[in-house]
């Protein structure tokens, strides 16, 4: 899976936005961790993928990188943003 070229990610030093250049009509602001799973995301993955790179970058349990894995890639299906 891959982010959608349709979205456009900008980072800077107060936080991440994605905005759709079509379909999806809106921005999407992001924290840290949903921040890093877009950046992952911007090239073809797995969540197994990203979990472990959350895991060797973060201080967080397994479960947990994993379960926020799982609710960051279920918004960005909601609103169309992931290539399967």
């Amino acid at each position: 899976m891959k982010l959608k070229d349709t979205f456009v990610t900008y980072s800077s030093g107060e936080g991440h936005t994605m905005v759709a250049t079509e379909g999806f009509s809106g921005i999407v602001r992001s924290n840290k961790t949903a921040a890093f799973i877009i950046e992952q995301l911007k090239t073809p993955t797995t969540p197994e993928q990203i979990t472990d790179a959350m895991a060797a970058r973060f201080d967080a349990s397994r479960q947990v990188i994993e379960e926020d894995v799982a609710r960051v890639l279920e918004k960005l299906r909601s609103i169309g943003a992931l290539e399967e």
